[in-house]
């Protein structure tokens, strides 16, 4: 219950309608604040030139991705108008967070960046011991992220000053989620750890039972995950052990995409080409939705609507209740982003360098 009640403070207090970090929120949860139109259409793209595996964020009516090209760009929600590039090195899967007037986002270089949301210009780097392709999350004064030299590090968010670091036994490619004090990692060394944020110092760890490369998504005292040995995994937070373990009966393939969690329900794309949907409380699959190849994007929610890119080059609105199919836009390259939802309007990147903003009319 304290982490639901968590949950609920969290969302509340970025803006409403904002997406300002990977999955939308602290908990990680990929659920919308604000409405999205019941019909939608292409509004506008814009031409990154290089792969975006970089989900985007979406602040005060801004939108900030980064590219495969070497930079951070953020543009106009309501027009797809460029209005800054900031330069970095390659940006992987590290997706930009937004708070204190500041943009954060890691690269390949294993480089973290602070620039100004307002014009792009560089605030503060620090320097990890390899690539990064954890997305940046903000607890208050500090800003969490992992890096492939197995750490999670804890910096101040204006100055980029080291707080503390703690040490896994595997690269660190989830996103951080918080709550309460606490972050929460799955880890490529199949553990869930739960660190304090004030000082860095372990609460517990779960073992997982396989590599991870997920970011954990939470809440109700649940955290749900999948792994590369074909499961999903459900964490009791306050027994701190396994709950359940969903596997298909037939399609063994490993889960890459985080989840999203509303309700009872728990979303998650797999590389068996299904999104899956399963009960919270029994991992007991109530439906599963076929694509045409894997999906590595992580589902959003906003209503009673899921949206997801799937690597058959297609954008897909799938119903939460029934698993049946709403809407489609064929991009035509792979879409392995995640979306992000904000301003009544959904922006997701692809492998072939194009940010798409979907919306009504």
């Amino acid at each position: 219950m304290r982490v639901l009640i968590a949950l609920l403070a969290g969302s509340l207090a970025f803006a409403q309608g904002d997406w300002p970090q990977f999955r939308g929120n602290p908990q990680l949860t990929g659920v919308a604040t604000g409405a999205v139109p019941k019909t939608l259409k292409l509004l506008w793209s814009w031409e990154a030139g290089e792969s975006m595996e970089s989900s985007a964020a979406i602040a005060g009516g801004a939108v900030y991705v980064g590219s495969q090209g070497g930079f951070l760009a953020s543009l106009d929600l309501a027009t797809g108008k460029l209005r800054w590039k900031a330069k970095t090195g390659y940006i992987g899967e590290s997706s930009p967070a937004v708070a204190h007037g500041l943009v954060f986002v890691g690269d390949l270089d294993g480089v973290v960046h602070a620039f100004q949301t307002t014009d792009g210009k560089p605030v503060w780097t620090f320097k990890t011991g390899t690539e990064v392709k954890s997305s940046p999350v903000v607890a208050g004064d500090r800003v969490l992220i992992g890096s492939y030299d197995e750490h999670v590090y804890a910096l101040e968010a204006k100055t980029g000053k080291l707080v503390w670091k703690f040490q896994t036994m595997g690269p660190v490619h989830c996103t951080p989620g918080h709550a309460e004090g606490i972050t929460y990692i799955s880890g490529c060394d199949a553990r869930f750890r739960a660190i304090r944020i004030a000082d860095g110092k372990e609460a517990y760890d779960v073992d997982a039972g396989a590599y991870v490369g997920a970011s954990p998504a939470f809440g109700g005292g649940m955290a749900f995950f999948g792994t590369y040995e074909n499961e999903v995994v459900a964490i009791d937070m306050n027994a701190k052990k396994v709950a359940w373990r969903y596997e298909h009966p037939q399609r063994k393939f490993p889960f890459y995409s985080s989840a999203a969690i509303v309700g009872d329900k728990v979303l998650i794309g797999g590389r068996d080409k299904m999104l899956h949907c399963l009960n919270a409380k029994t991992g007991k699959a109530l439906w599963t939705f076929m694509t045409r190849a894997r999906i590595d994007s992580s589902p959003a929610v906003a209503d009673t609507r899921v949206f997801f890119g799937s690597n058959d080059g297609r954008f897909y609105v799938v119903d939460i209740n029934t698993g049946k199919q709403v809407w489609e836009f064929e991009v035509g390259a792979p879409l392995s982003a995640s979306p992000a939802i904000g301003g009544g309007r959904i922006v997701i990147g692809s492998q072939d360098g194009k940010l798409y903003c979907f919306g009504g009319s």
